[in-house]
């Protein structure tokens, strides 16, 4: 079991094309390592990431407290996005073209979302879930990098299997609300409701565990150097569910006052 992040599937970090071996057993005389992934490569393609996302946040962010109507850019912004992460998935090879692609994206739908929590629920809200995301973001990195956690097989099976529960939950509550009257559990600002946001937000942490566990993987097995905009594109992937998720939560505390 690996990473329930599309980015870390097994496939893209075993199997990836490592032009600097010369096919014989013998693998280590002939590599480059100037041509392989590495930890500090990854780190710098994940704040380029991190820059075109909050530069093409502001955009429709600016918009929107300027009276346009941004949904097409928040909604596009979303389903390209969703597009990028999809391809990246099955051809990581092309992810140094696509992870750009997918923060400048994912960027208009994060800037058109957060500014309609910011109206909707109180002023702030948004400010504080991102620095709810990175606080927890560097937490999760400090105990992985100290090995307080240990991403073993078992760690692995649990995080997978509840993101996975997660996703067909939210996948059959948005198709039952779209053709029935069926009203979600997690929707609304109930005690239950909640429980189920902080859980969720704890399941997307935990992502982070196997997330720096696939990169560190792929650095050891010196994948080909495109799989640094890999690992970072699935970095960001997880760091926008993680604040979306925060998002939620604010607000329906917010709801309760």
């Amino acid at each position: 079991m690996n990473s329930s992040n599309p980015f870390f599937k097994n496939k893209s970090f075993k199997d990836a094309d490592v032009s600097s071996y010369d096919g014989t057993e013998n693998k280590s005389v002939v590599i480059d390592y100037n041509d392989t992934m590495s930890v500090s490569g990854t780190i710098n393609k994940s704040f380029a990431l991190l820059f075109l996302l909050i530069a093409s946040a502001f955009v429709t962010w600016y918009l929107t407290f300027q009276g346009y109507n941004t949904m097409i850019l928040t909604i596009g912004g979303a389903i390209v996005g969703l597009i990028l992460v999809v391809v990246s998935s099955f051809k990581p090879h092309l992810s140094r073209y696509l992870a750009p692609g997918y923060a400048v994206f994912e960027g208009l739908f994060l800037g058109g979302i957060s500014a309609f929590f910011e109206m909707t629920s109180y002023p702030g809200i948004v400010l504080q879930a991102v620095g709810a995301t990175f606080v927890t973001f560097l937490i999760c990195f400090g105990l992985y990098k100290y090995q307080i956690v240990k991403v073993t097989e078992t760690f692995k099976s649990v995080v997978v299997a509840s993101t996975l529960a997660i996703a067909t939950y939210y996948l059959i509550s948005w198709l039952l609300s779209m053709f029935t009257s069926f009203q979600p559990v997690h929707y609304g600002n109930s005690m239950m409701s909640i429980g189920i946001s902080v859980f969720v937000i704890v399941i997307a942490a935990l992502n982070l565990f196997l997330d720096f566990d696939q990169i560190e993987k792929g650095v050891e097995n010196r994948l080909p150097k495109y799989m640094e905009w890999f690992g970072a594109m699935g970095l960001m992937v997880t760091l926008v569910w993680l604040y979306i998720e925060f998002l939620r939560l604010l607000s329906k505390l917010s709801s309760r006052d």
